[in-house]
């Protein structure tokens, strides 16, 4: 009989027996490590800097002077609300403007806009989506956001995906090229959302948790084909500069994210939700972060103040064998990266200065 090796999907099946005789779930087990070892958590960055990857949909109505309290109280000079649009209305993203003006707070909190695929089908759907792009830039917006919708849900008149390469699309790239503002994209997914939920799914804990996650292999589409998808338009349109969102989805195969990026100049990544997969391999990541300084950004996605500090413990310390804040998303330890001060200032600030246009460099070190 083949022996099997203990994998998580054992241990979730087996029910521990704490001293109290109670017994627990694996998603219940979580014990304080008792390793001994030096530890230097963080509450705020060593330098000023910019998330490129935030949203605030109720940034037209809420108090952004707590906002910004919130952000000082981390050391975040700039947010980049990317949900500019909030569910696509022209009300939303002109009332957060003005919430923004109103604030006197132009040089803490950007947008980025948005457009929607709802009427693909109509002929002037590309020139109506152009002339909307031309109209928010001229009114401040300072990027396009693509959600993960595009190649996933959005569909056209006849109940087909829209592919993220769809020919139909190019204006609206060409056009963030010419207008001289990045796209920052999100396509697809962690590719185990596509993979069979079994003992060797990594992330089995998450989608038996949210198993609204879970897709078939070709739901809509194969992973691969998604992602292939997204990296034509990288190379179709290379005066336009992309910042692909999550790492790509390949935090966990980091020679492969810098074989793309010395193929496609014109693509940056941000780290917004795979810090899991950083903190977990600290050597490799170490040194893809320093040979590939200029191309990565700082991102986040979510705005909860108190997950910043396990980024800025990864990015800064060499802390060992240190908690994530979602035990779902990653069961392991974390591991600091000890990154350099220069690396450090390109990747919190500097990187995004260089690629957003008109960001208010004065509230930065240099």
């Amino acid at each position: 009989m083949k022996i099997i090796v203990s994998s998580i999907l054992t241990v979730c099946n087996v029910l521990l027996m704490a001293q109290n005789g109670n017994e627990l779930t694996f998603e219940e087990y979580n014990p304080p490590s008792t390793l001994v070892v030096p530890e230097h958590p963080l509450k705020r960055s060593k330098y000023p800097f910019i998330d490129v990857h935030n949203h605030q949909f109720g940034m037209p109505n809420q108090d952004l002077n707590i906002l910004v309290t919130d952000m000082d109280s981390i050391n975040m000079g700039i947010m980049v609300n990317l949900s500019g649009r909030g569910r696509g209305e022209t009300t939303h993203f002109d009332g957060a403007l003005s919430n923004i003006k109103r604030s006197d707070l132009e040089s803490r909190l950007v947008l980025f806009t948005n457009i929607s695929f709802a009427d693909i089908d109509q002929p002037d759907w590309g020139k109506n989506a152009v002339t909307q792009l031309e109209q928010d830039v001229h009114k401040g917006a300072r990027g396009l956001k693509i959600y993960k919708s595009l190649g996933l849900r959005n569909k056209d008149g006849n109940g087909k995906r829209i592919a993220v390469d769809d020919p139909r699309i190019d204006p609206i790239w060409a056009k963030c090229g010419a207008l001289g503002i990045p796209v920052l994209i999100h396509s697809a997914d962690p590719a185990p959302f596509w993979q069979d939920h079994d003992d060797d799914n990594e992330r089995w804990l998450e989608l038996k948790l949210r198993p609204n996650r879970k897709r078939s292999a070709d739901d809509p589409a194969p992973w691969e084909q998604i992602i292939k998808e997204q990296h034509n338009v990288f190379k179709k349109h290379p005066e336009t500069i992309f910042i692909n969102a999550h790492f790509g989805w390949y935090a966990n195969d980091l020679p492969q994210l810098g074989t793309l990026l010395d193929q496609y100049p014109n693509m940056m990544i941000e780290f917004g939700a795979v810090i899991a997969e950083l903190g977990r391999q600290p050597r490799q990541a170490r040194v893809f972060f320093i040979k590939y300084q200029d191309r990565i950004m700082f991102g986040k996605d979510s705005w909860k103040p108190v997950e910043y500090h396990t980024y800025f413990r990864v990015l800064e310390t060499s802390d060992e064998y240190f908690p994530y804040y979602k035990k779902y998303h990653a069961y392991w330890k974390m591991y600091g990266l000890d990154l350099p001060d220069e690396v450090l200032k390109k990747i919190y600030y500097k990187n995004a200065l260089r690629v957003i246009p008109n960001l208010d460099a004065s509230i930065f070190p240099d």
